[in-house]
């Protein structure tokens, strides 16, 4: 259950942040960027989102989960951890080889956007996998036989 709701810390906050940010907020700033389709493919973005998702919900309870320290430090690290893997895939990585008007206005957004997502999506995760694990609850904790 904690690594769903560790998934969920992810693709709810990144979904739903991206669709505001890049199709609403900022729409004439992307627009006046040229980097977009026309006909934006929504299912794939959820996609390529449920995909990191996963792979970061499985890194937190592997790496972060376990840390000694409070929530607000494994929360920090691992949004530290997220900003910068991100922002290598999707901003420096696109910055290299799409076309866009002006790669400064896009570096300068993007990673405006990647704080924003990961400012939100760290405390969720920590909060995800602050529950306690059905083996850690006595109320959830299968019953020993004998």
């Amino acid at each position: 259950m904690r690594f769903f709701l560790g998934v969920l810390a992810y693709l709810v906050p990144t979904f739903a942040l991206g669709f505001v940010w890049h199709l609403l907020l900022f729409e004439n700033y992307y627009a006046a960027l040229a980097i977009y389709r026309s006909d934006i493919i929504i299912p794939f973005g959820f996609l390529s989102m449920l995909i990191q998702a996963i792979v970061f919900a499985w890194i937190y309870e592997k790496a972060f989960a376990q840390r000694n320290g409070a929530f607000l430090s494994r929360a920090l690290a691992y949004g530290a951890f997220g900003v910068v893997l991100s922002w290598s895939f999707t901003t420096l990585a696109v910055a290299a080889k799409n076309r866009m008007t002006s790669v400064p206005d896009y570096l300068m957004i993007e990673t405006a956007f990647t704080v924003v997502q990961w400012l939100m999506v760290g405390p969720l995760t920590a909060i995800a996998f602050s529950r306690p694990s059905d083996a850690d609850d006595p109320i959830r904790a299968p019953k020993a036989a004998g």
